[in-house]
């Protein structure tokens, strides 16, 4: 007897949905009773992809190529036959793109600081699939447990500049699940801030010490030449 087609199942052929940009992928869509023959139509967010016709119970295979972020969203495969004009749906699928993460950036609202003084420190990379670990450093050190991001957001750690060790060379590093991708980020300094305020009071100093100079000595000009030109009538 004609019999209606089962719920078809959609399931990755290379069995993970982890992919790479530029990959090719292989999508099964299979109806495992029902009458034959068998139309397998794929979808990606309600719009049709491609059609199969298989004369039998075999799988509809469609092959695919991840070009773009856009690639990634829900897959959806149809099974009709000539039993019922509405067809079956299957479960949906989504992709997980893993993408090279960048290089981070380590930055800081100031670069200078007093001892006692508490200091920020972020780290972000801009590009990379989520979710991205980071890791802080001062010289080859580690600093920092490893901090998790799960969003596009910097990882950000409080530092207490306790003492003149403390300033100095931070760096952070960055990886995710991409294989081999461990990036480190720029290097940046702590600079203690007394050490160039000191410098400048010097510098205004002496630059207060040599105005008063000439300030003097041009007042002076006149005690000296006013008695010599007298002398000289």
């Amino acid at each position: 007897f004609p019999e209606m087609l089962s719920n078809p199942r959609l399931i990755p052929v290379q069995g993970t949905l982890n992919v790479v940009m530029n990959q090719n992928v292989s999508l099964s869509c299979h109806s495992v009773s029902g009458t034959p023959p068998v139309r397998y139509t794929l979808f990606k967010r309600n719009q049709k992809i491609s059609t199969l016709n298989r004369p039998d119970l075999t799988p509809g295979l469609f092959n695919l190529t991840i070009n773009s972020a856009s690639d990634v969203g829900e897959y959806k495969c149809k099974a009709e036959n000539n039993i019922s004009s509405d067809g079956k749906y299957s479960n949906g699928l989504n992709f997980t793109l893993k993408e090279p993460i960048s290089k981070p950036v380590l930055s800081s609202p100031t670069s200078q600081a007093k001892e006692g003084q508490n200091v920020t420190l972020s780290c972000l990379s801009e590009n990379g699939s989520l979710p991205i670990t980071y890791m802080f450093f001062k010289g080859r050190r580690s600093i920092s447990p490893p901090v998790k991001m799960q969003k596009r957001e910097a990882a950000v750690i409080f530092l207490f500049m306790n003492s003149s060790s403390d300033f100095g060379t931070y760096k952070c590093k960055a990886e995710n699940s991409f294989r081999n991708n461990t990036k480190y980020s720029n290097s940046f300094n702590f600079t203690l801030a007394e050490e160039r305020s000191h410098s400048q009071a010097l510098i205004i100093s002496l630059g207060l010490i040599l105005l008063l100079s000439i300030i003097g000595f041009a007042l002076a000009i006149p005690f000296f030449i006013i008695p010599s030109y007298k002398a000289s009538e």
